[in-house]
């Protein structure tokens, strides 16, 4: 009990100097927490859109694509309309529908504008039936009736300003349809970002279907009494057990689409946790500096409790208490804070177009635990060293003069260990990018980056002393004695500034490596583009659904075109001569159909063979990997079988070499060739088109395509200047998402510089007032101290930056197997972050600096 009555009264008689510790615990646990919040909301919401949507039981035609999948062919998989009967006289079976959906659609307005969402959400165009009325009801107006006549949800209706009477317009494969909207219906729960049009049955046949009598699924209501898996076996009965057909009851249908949705929530997820984590290990050097700090400071108090009767053991543990109670109060306002951020999260996201609800706000019983849990044990564990320190205060120190004399070694041991894990990890990311495959490299990758960095974290001390130096010179020699002394400060405790730079050094070695893969990227597409891409001009749609015939001939109808070349992705099982593997199995692959006139648009290099000789009657390319892995050679005849289609034999006129980035693994056949064994109605859309312009009209063709997509605003036209700019700007995005991941683990880095330097002019409350005394100003001490964090930040952005670079490096030789093979390295960035972080070792100065100026000096004087 004397044990806890001490440890509180220290806790609170230190709060202030612990607040920053407190704060690093709560935005890490926030970060968690609001995670795991943000994750289950969005469960939630799905799991709840799944249940109320799905009906009893669900007929699909087992070829059907995925829930959230285009056809290849721009047309849903049917099924036969007579099939509604069957199941119509099937027992328990109390009503059926047939539906019509397609996620093959854009829908535009009178001014040729998309109406989808802009979040990656698909367009659904539907028929509207009764059944729809267990997720919709209809807010305005009326169902739509007859071919003139759309229906839009609310949702898309609200964020397009479209109202009853507005003109939109539906691009199907089959063709456009136009029509005035009817109806507006709101959804019964949240939708999460889809655009949903309704038309009547048989106009959602004509315009999706291409053709009346048919459904794409069949929805069956139970009768009273009946469970849904009784009836699906009642359904499978009445249709055939043998029926290509799929069946789901609800609960099934909902897991389902789940499944669909729960991979991408599950990446979103632990890319976030993995954020969440580096922020963890950076407060973590945030906790063992205070804690540290704080033992020096009371050494003479601690020693005191020594002489007294204190064991080692009471001691220590009056500590760890100090510092469960600093992780349980950190983490039970981070919990709080991370369910605040997840709705920040949802109305971020409500922004882009996806709509969450804070009604579907779900907070599990697990996410405080594992919040409190975990912030309390990382505070816990943090705190062990400087804990099992302060048990070793000898009694003797009581005699003392309060605090202890600065660690000007860093300890040779120490710096011996850290060299070996830096040269094990060295030696590790030097093993990556010799490696021949890069699924091998990336294990020696991995492993050789986390040894490096606990190699610099171990070795920071013995690195601050040198280092700490070389900045000075070039830094604070300019600032005079001033500047000298700021350089002494940074080097009296090599320990404290080694790990206070170390937090620092995590996130910015993250940002370093980052940008040199990003940068790479680029360099690397671009150099390929240039080699490789001879087309002027490559069309495509921004959200990689297919291209609609009626696209495709107006680009074909452009003046000023040399030719346009149509690129599809075909579907089949291939057999190599010997057999798939030397089995005799047939194996799945994607073949890519393209006319010709592709052998001009992309120059791919063959180990083997004519590429152009492929694209004749009857023969195909394959690729290095695939050539190497069954024994293949040109003149070979492989056996296949189209998805959809009959069987043919193919003869391999080319082996096209696997060493790029674009295309890479891809075999080649001529359409004409797939059009003689796969049925018109199961060929697939373009996936690409490219065009080339005649000599010296590329200007006018340019605006020419752009023109005549004017009406179909989901296809872009791009040259290759646009093409390498999109390449640079998604890599950008990408890179600016995860630079603001990061900035969590750096603003804990700052509060760790603040916290580090508010508690060292504590410590050096004497020494401040006796320079006072003897004549330095209060702006020269403001000075010394802003020139003291700005070095200790440049400290760990150096090292940083240094240990990113490396990483990145590695990182491109090993890609370079995938086709990357250009190094580049931003330095415009990496400069901009080195200067970047001077002002954030000002910014974190501010505070300890003015304080500092506004002691009394007589007071500091006589301080013990």
């Amino acid at each position: 009990m004397t044990v806890l009555k001490t440890s509180l009264r220290n806790f609170f008689a230190h709060k202030g100097r612990m607040a920053l510790s407190a704060i690093a615990v709560l935005l890490s646990v926030a970060f968690v927490s609001g995670t795991l919040v943000f994750s289950d909301t969005m469960n939630t919401t799905f799991d709840k859109l799944f249940a109320v949507s799905a009906a009893d039981v669900t007929v699909s035609p087992k070829s059907a694509a995925g829930d959230d999948e285009a056809p290849p062919t721009g047309k849903p998989e049917s099924l036969p309309a007579a099939l509604l009967a069957q199941v119509e006289k099937a027992d328990g079976v109390r009503s059926a529908e047939g539906k019509v959906i397609s996620l093959s659609v854009t829908v535009v307005d009178a001014d040729d504008k998309n109406m989808g969402s802009s979040n990656g959400a698909p367009t659904i165009a539907v028929n509207w039936t009764p059944g729809e009325l267990r997720s919709m009801e209809i807010s305005s107006g009326r169902e739509p009736r007859g071919p003139t006549e759309v229906m839009v949800d609310a949702d898309t209706a609200d964020k397009h300003g479209l109202k009853l009477g507005d003109e939109l317009r539906t691009i199907a494969a089959t063709g456009d349809l136009t029509a005035h909207i009817s109806g507006i219906a709101s959804f019964k729960v949240t939708n999460p970002g889809a655009a949903v049009v309704y038309f009547d049955t048989a106009t959602a046949q004509r315009q999706l279907l291409g053709r009346t009598g048919a459904y794409t699924q069949i929805e069956v209501t139970a009768k009273p009494g009946t469970d849904h898996e009784q009836l699906k076996k009642h359904v499978a009965a009445a249709v055939g057990d043998t029926a290509p057909y799929t069946l789901r009851t609800q609960q099934e249908a909902a897991d389902q689409g789940r499944e669909d949705v729960g991979e991408f929530l599950d990446v979103m997820k632990y890319a976030m946790l993995g954020f969440a984590g580096i922020a963890v290990l950076v407060g973590i050097f945030l906790i063992v500096n205070t804690f540290s700090m704080l033992v020096a400071q009371r050494t003479r108090e601690i020693g005191l409790m020594r002489a007294i009767g204190s064991s080692r053991r009471q001691v220590n543990r009056s500590v760890l208490i100090e510092a469960l109670l600093l992780g349980v109060f950190g983490s039970v306002a981070g919990v709080a804070a991370g369910v605040g951020l997840a709705v920040g999260l949802m109305e971020l996201m409500s922004a882009t177009g996806m709509n969450l609800s804070t009604q579907d706000l779900t907070v599990k019983w697990t996410t405080p635990v594992i919040g409190l849990v975990l912030g309390t044990v990382v505070t816990v564990l943090a705190a062990y060293i400087p804990a099992r320190r302060a048990g070793k205060v000898s009694p003797m120190a009581a005699l003392r003069d309060a605090g202890t004399p600065a660690d000007g070694r860093a300890g040779l041991v120490r710096g011996v260990i850290g060299l070996v894990l830096t040269g094990a990890g060295g030696l590790l990311l030097w093993t990556a990018t010799r490696a021949a495959k890069a699924s091998e490299g990336s294990m020696w990758l991995g492993l050789g980056v986390v040894l490096s960095l606990v190699g610099f974290v171990v070795v920071g001390p013995l690195l601050a002393s040198g280092v700490v130096r070389v900045i000075s010179v070039v830094v604070l020699r300019a600032f005079g004695p001033v500047g000298r002394m700021a350089e002494r400060n940074a080097l009296r405790n090599p320990r404290r500034t080694g790990a206070t730079g170390a937090a620092l050094m995590i996130g910015l070695a993250l940002v370093a490596c980052l940008s040199v893969v990003g940068s790479s990227m680029v360099a690397s597409a671009t150099d390929e583009l240039d080699r490789t891409v001879g087309a002027d001009f490559i069309i495509q749609s921004d959200n990689f659904q297919p291209m609609v015939p009626q696209a495709e001939q107006a680009l074909k109808k452009v003046p000023g075109i040399e030719h346009v070349t149509d690129y599809k992705v075909v579907e089949a099982e291939l057999t190599a001569p010997g057999g798939s593997g030397g089995k005799g199995k047939p194996e799945k692959q994607t073949l890519v159909a393209a006319d010709p006139t592709y052998a001009q648009d992309l120059r791919r290099e063959t180990t083997a063979g004519d590429l152009a000789a492929a694209y004749g009657k009857d023969a195909m390319s394959v690729s290095e990997g695939y050539a190497e892995d069954h024994g293949v050679r040109v003149g070979d005849t492989l056996t296949v079988r189209f998805t959809g289609g009959g069987e043919a034999r193919l003869k391999v006129a080319a082996i096209t070499s696997d060493d790029t980035s674009v295309d890479k693994g891809s075999m080649y056949v001529n359409i004409t060739t797939v059009a003689r064994y796969l049925p018109a109605d199961r060929m697939p859309q373009n996936v690409l088109m490219f065009a080339t312009a005649q000599e010296g009209k590329e200007k006018e063709a340019y605006a020419a395509l752009k023109k005549s997509l004017a009406e179909y605003p989901t296809y872009q036209v791009k040259d290759q200047t646009d093409y390498k700019q999109d390449l640079k700007d998604q890599v950008g995005q990408l890179l600016n998402i995860v630079y603001g991941l990061l900035a969590l683990a750096i603003i804990v880095a700052v509060l760790g510089v603040v916290n580090t330097l508010a508690l060292s002019v504590v410590e050096r409350t004497r020494e401040i007032g006796l320079m006072r005394a003897i004549g330095l100003s209060r702006r020269q001490l403001r000075r010394m101290i802003r020139l003291e964090s700005v070095v200790i930040a440049l400290f760990g952005a150096l090292l940083g930056l240094g240990l990113g670079m490396g990483w990145g490096t590695a990182a491109q030789k090993l890609l370079a197997l995938e086709g990357l093979g250009v190094l580049e390295i931003p330095w415009p960035t990496i400069a901009g972050v080195f200067v970047g972080s001077a002002f954030v070792g000002l910014f974190a100065a501010l505070v300890p600096a003015f304080r500092a100026g506004r002691m009394n000096v007589l007071n500091a004087i006589a301080t013990e």
